[in-house]
């Protein structure tokens, strides 16, 4: 073969790399080529169990499982190949109440999107899957929106259907070696020849660590062995087929670490086992193709123990087959999709383990993020870029283990999983830890303080839905900040140097604020071309020519690969990323002021400095860099350091401030202050899914300049924002919001003066990926679903539960919202509209 060009290759034939494939072709790529080592799905898409489902921890990313779902019947059609669809139904058992708690939330996060679920009883599942011991469960989730298919047969309609629009595909032709050129054009270096390309996509699955390697990447990627048997003909099944006239559903079983459906007239049964065992951890045999891994029964025995208890024939069916195959996945269990941050147009779409629930999503956005330079919808849960470089090799695969032996176990909210921990630690870790019992969280890789307890002997959490051990403690850290004064690590913040004669002209493009004045700070929104959040800072000039940027941590490559994608090509601009090479701590409430000024010579009066400014100081003989800002919205300073200083300042700090009551708070403690503040937060209030008018940035945007996405924030602000971020005060009880939970409101029948919109839900695509209408809100009499919640918890300071959320902008006028409840956990609880901050509405406190 000679040697050509094409725009794209897509290295990887399974069900993954041919969705891409399809999805670019169906854009307008069409000179897109495919190719493949061996034959189409010879990774893992051949031996998969075929499952799909819509429901997703994250409902950004059920999104794009309810459109993979959503595809398959004009897959069909386009491709003239069956998928061999089986839309069954399925239910989710829970054993406990506990469990039956992450069901009714499960439930309720579901109405916000449209989706159709039920929860039921025991006898109610038994119903509908007889071969189950229905004293067994204390309750049932049912979801219509789940089955399974022929993983072959659908790997090769999104084939067919890439070819038919003209796209290539090339097999038995594995990938050498990838170069890039000074101009930037990928040279695919294979068994028969090199082609050139613009673009490369990484669909390699489980050869995806090994492509990356080729280019100078570690993904983050590792493949489990993971075990499915299928049973002999059971008269069980065959009984219930010929009585009903139906497939029997899809059943999970939590306790069981069980999913199990129905295959010809027996079962297929699949396990998640504890005992979870990777393959080929430190590189992937480039000779493995159709082949099956040794069966070991043994290791799943425990969930085939329980499985007995809960489905008694199963005991006595016979094993026909047992299928041991590797799967990919990463270390949260998400994809790995988006730019690599670094390199150029080089492209992630690997780790997609469920990719018959997922891969139609996958190559969705792909092919927009490619096409159009945005993906189209909120993917940072599965972007690339979500991972630093503390996801090493080791700390990858003991992650991985840990999630793949942890799926079917319920992930409490103030959980913190210890596999690969600590990673990354700052120089007073052993301080908070050994002499402060501080309790300690995962931040992207960097351990944090979250609450301190009494003893040694507290220092853990409870895990659980409800209100747990921390709560007295965290109200306390709450309380003695407000009261008087606290200290708290902040190193788990992104910080950022931008220098250089264009530094000013460059920041001032991608942001919609102004950029300060020297000595002074600002906070600012940045929006992509289409008007939507997409990064939250504060920003400090230090210099005529030098910036400093602090942002949320979990998105610093997210941030960097936008950064370095604007930078001018002139080298006007120098980016520079701190990470732990930049470390901080902030002093916060009514006596930090006074505390301060004892650790410095500098003059720190009101008048001496100001809210809201940016110094260069020395606290305890240090140099510092301090800004006059906290998010505990009251009287504070933040103050960074290089790490070899930190020690130092803490103890100062502590010696400084005994006799001002100081305190030591966490993360949690921190994050209930801001919401008595009605703060926004990153991830949360704040994500590519809203505009800054509706998330009530707009005293940051300033349109008399011209900025990315200024002329789409213009157009929002004319036609006035759709919905609108609110503040709710909600009348909890023992449990307290968590995210995502729907925001009921009691609207009169539709002649009264406010109607309900009909654009929340679940969206639905049409062939071409587009969004087409949403499902109708879901309704219980005079109260429909009108809302849901980003994130909340318990304002300790002001004495309520608090969450926030989203609501159609006529909803959330002060003076004629109607009532409102936020359920919880398969309650509904009454809740009014904060619109003015609880604690300190005026701001006096932080300013004075």
């Amino acid at each position: 073969m000679s040697d050509r060009n094409v725009r794209v290759v897509v290295i990887g034939g399974g069900v993954v790399g041919c969705s891409v494939l399809f999805h670019l072709a169906k854009a307008g790529w069409t000179d897109s080529l495919l190719i493949e080592r061996s034959e189409l799905t010879s990774g893992s898409s051949w031996h998969a169990a075929g499952g799909f489902h819509t429901l997703n921890g994250d409902p950004n990313v059920a999104k794009l499982q309810a459109y993979t779902v959503g595809l398959y019947d004009e897959l069909e059609k386009l491709s003239g190949q069956a998928c061999g669809l089986h839309l069954t139904g399925g239910v989710m058992m829970a054993d406990s109440e506990e469990r039956m708690d992450w069901l009714r939330m499960t439930h309720a996060r579901g109405r916000v999107l449209g989706m159709e679920t039920e929860l039921i009883t025991p006898s109610e599942a038994k119903a509908m899957f007889p071969l189950m011991d229905e004293t067994q469960f204390v309750g049932a989730l049912w979801d219509p929106v789940e089955g399974h298919l022929d993983p072959s047969g659908t790997t090769h309609a999104y084939a067919k259907a890439a070819r038919a629009l003209g796209a290539q595909i090339e097999l038995r032709n594995p990938v050498k070696e990838l170069t890039q050129d000074a101009d930037g054009t990928w040279n695919v270096i294979t068994q028969n020849g090199t082609i050139r390309a613009e673009h490369v996509v990484n669909a390699g699955g489980l050869w995806a660590r090994e492509i990356g390697r080729m280019v100078g990447l570690e993904l983050p990627v590792l493949a489990m062995e993971h075990m499915y048997l299928l049973t002999e003909d059971m008269p069980e099944v065959m009984e219930f087929n010929a009585r009903t006239g139906r497939e029997l559903v899809g059943v999970i079983d939590f306790k069981g670490e069980i999913y199990t459906r129905q295959e010809r007239n027996g079962i297929l049964l699949g396990t998640y086992e504890k005992a979870a065992k990777p393959w080929s951890p430190v590189t992937t045999p480039w000779d493995f193709g159709h082949e099956l891994l040794e069966p070991d029964l043994d290791r799943i025995a425990p969930s085939l123990e329980v499985g007995f208890r809960h489905f008694p024939p199963y005991e006595r069916a016979g094993i026909k087959t047992v299928i041991n195959g590797p799967f990919t996945f990463a270390p949260d269990g998400n994809p790995l999709v988006g730019p690599v941050p670094g390199l150029t147009n080089f492209w992630s779409a690997c780790a997609v383990m469920a990719g018959f629930s997922q891969g139609g999503g996958v190559g969705l956005v792909l092919a927009n993020w490619m096409t159009t330079g945005d993906p189209g919808h909120d993917v940072f849960a599965m972007d690339v870029a979500r991972y630093g470089e503390w996801a090493t090799l080791r700390h990858t695969n003991a992650k991985v283990r840990e999630n793949y032996s942890r799926r079917f176990s319920i992930r409490f909210p103030n959980e913190e999983l210890p596999a690969a921990r600590p990673q990354e630690t700052t120089p007073i870790y052993d301080i908070l830890t050994r002499d402060k019992h501080a309790v300690m969280g995962d931040n992207w890789g960097l351990e944090a303080p979250l609450w301190f307890a009494p003893s040694a002997d507290e220092a853990h959490d409870v895990p659980m839905f409800h209100r747990s051990n921390d709560f007295a403690h965290v109200g306390a850290e709450v309380r003695a900040v407000r009261e008087g004064v606290g200290v708290t690590e902040i190193s788990n913040f992104a910080k950022y140097e931008v220098t250089g004669p264009g530094a000013e002209a460059f920041l001032d493009r991608l942001m919609t604020n102004h950029m300060p004045k020297q000595g002074r700070l600002v906070l600012t929104p940045m929006l992509n071309p289409e008007g939507k959040l997409i990064g939250d800072f504060t920003i400090a000039r230090a210099a005529p020519e030098r910036f400093l940027i602090w942002g949320s941590i979990a998105a610093s490559k997210y941030h960097m690969r936008w950064f370095e994608s604007h930078l001018p090509g002139d080298g006007s601009v120098r980016l520079h990323r701190f990470g732990t090479d930049l470390v901080g701590l902030s002093i916060a409430g009514p006596k930090s002021r006074e505390l301060v000024q004892r650790l410095t010579d500098a003059d720190v009066s009101n008048a001496g400095f100001r809210f809201m400014d940016f110094r260069e100081m020395d606290i305890a003989g240090s140099p510092c860099l301090v800004n006059r800002i906290t998010y505990t919205g009251d009287l504070g300073y933040e103050i960074w350091m290089r790490p070899a200083f930190q020690r130092r300042v803490y103890l100062a700090i502590h010696e400084a401030g005994a006799d001002l009551g100081l305190v030591d708070f966490g993360m949690r403690a921190l994050l209930s202050m801001r919401l008595e503040k009605n703060f926004p937060t990153w991830f949360a209030e704040l994500r590519p899914i809203y505009g800054p008018y509706e998330a009530g940035m707009e005293r940051f945007v300033r349109l008399d300049k011209d900025f990315i996405g200024r002329d789409a924030a213009a157009r929002e602000k004319a036609e006035g924002p759709k919905l609108k971020r609110v503040s709710l005060i909600v009348e909890a009880e023992t449990a307290d919001v968590l995210g995502d939970e729907p925001i009921w409101a009691r609207i009169p029948a539709p002649s009264g003066a406010i109607t309900p919109p009909h654009d929340f839900g679940a969206p639905r695509f049409d062939a071409e990926g587009r969004e087409t209408a949403r499902v109708q809100i879901q309704t219980d009499g005079d109260w429909s679903v009108a809302g849901w919640v980003t994130s909340g918890g318990y304002a300790h300071g002001v004495g309520a539960s608090m969450a926030q959320g989203y609501l159609p902008a006529a909803l959330a006028e002060a003076g004629q919202e109607p009532e409102f409840e936020v359920e919880i956990l398969g309650r509904r609880y009454s809740a009014r509209i904060a619109h003015e901050p609880p604690f300190d509405p005026a701001g006096d406190r932080m300013r004075a």
